[in-house]
């Protein structure tokens, strides 16, 4: 079986939403984007060679609207199951996210205001359902997804045999994505110390890049100064009582 090669889908401006195309034996899709673009989404993956009835699997990496919103018109368009975490179950099967959503800070606090992130998606239902770290070689690529909560407690990220992690919102561009390569928080998160400690094993794997839901690919080692920045801030607003989270 030939090494997985990633590639960027740009859902919403040149990086702003991404899904992700991973070619190895069989293609697999990483995460369907916003409502309306299942078509967007296939029409690149058509771009690079792929025919749209060999996808073998569509990978949801956690139950918000960017990144479910088409898995159901995915799947019609392409026959492909769809894997999603039995902790987002929720969400997938409503077509709507957990609220209150909970701001990492005031770029999540003016998004939370808009409309669009609290409108229905098509449900769907996950055929592939993920517990633990899961092999997808049977679906023709050599990776794991691993399960990585605290942005959503379904969150999952996925490891390639090349050292490439899909990491969802697990860690962002800054500004969704407008500054280039500089790690920041997502807009929200459930848990954010969880999310930390997820990052943090992530990293511990030693990834060559991480590729992001909002952004392009981060550098590793800049994640991991970013992440000690952030476990510090974290602490900080934990001791003064100022950290909301869902576990808490």
């Amino acid at each position: 079986m030939s090494r997985t090669k990633v590639i960027p889908i740009p859902v919403m401006g040149r990086h702003n939403i991404n899904a992700y195309l991973l070619l190895g034996r069989r293609p697999v899709i990483v995460d369907a984007g916003t409502p309306g673009s299942g078509r967007k989404i296939l029409a690149q993956v058509v771009a690079h060679g792929v025919d749209p009835a060999d996808v073998s699997l569509i990978v949801i990496t956690h139950g918000h609207i960017d990144h479910f919103g088409s898995a159901a018109e995915l799947h019609r368009l392409t026959g492909a199951r769809v894997a999603g975490h039995v902790a987002d179950l929720g969400p997938y099967r409503s077509g709507r996210v957990r609220e209150p959503y909970l701001p990492t800070g005031p770029m999540g606090r003016l998004m939370a205001r808009n409309r669009k992130l609290h409108v229905q998606a098509e449900p769907v239902e996950p055929a592939v359902l993920i517990r633990g770290e899961t092999s997808l070689e049977d679906f023709g690529v050599r990776a794991r997804i691993m399960p990585t909560p605290g942005h959503t407690a379904g969150s999952v990220s996925v490891l390639t045999d090349a050292g490439d992690l899909v990491a969802g919102d697990l860690v962002a561009g800054s500004f969704m994505g407008l500054v280039p390569g500089k790690p920041a928080n997502p807009p929200f998160h459930d848990d954010p110390r969880q999310n930390l400690a997820s990052l943090r094993r992530m990293l511990a794997l030693d990834p060559v890049a991480l590729h992001v839901g909002h952004g392009t690919a981060l550098d590793p080692d800049r994640v991991r100064r970013w992440a000690d920045r952030e476990h510090d801030r974290l602490a900080r607003l934990e001791a003064g009582g100022r950290l909301p989270s869902r576990a808490g």
